[in-house]
């Protein structure tokens, strides 16, 4: 790999690539753990944690839209 100048990506990076994709599509958080065969919610959310600040704007948007309009 470095050979070619390409860079070295290991699988834990793809599973982690895969669930953030996952949980920015909106995924249920049930269903990544289910994907990635964590035994507890409670270990999916806190491995990928950082996804969901990035979603909190959204969640307010959605509130504002069923609770004020």
């Amino acid at each position: 790999m470095r050979a070619i100048d390409v860079p070295v990506i290991r699988l834990r990076d793809l599973r982690h690539t895969c669930a953030t994709l996952l949980f920015q599509a909106e995924v249920h958080p049930k269903v990544v753990q289910e994907m990635l065969g964590h035994s507890s919610i409670a270990i999916t959310l806190d491995i990928y944690s950082h996804v969901v600040p990035s979603m909190q704007g959204e969640a307010a948007r959605r509130l504002d839209v069923v609770a004020f309009r």
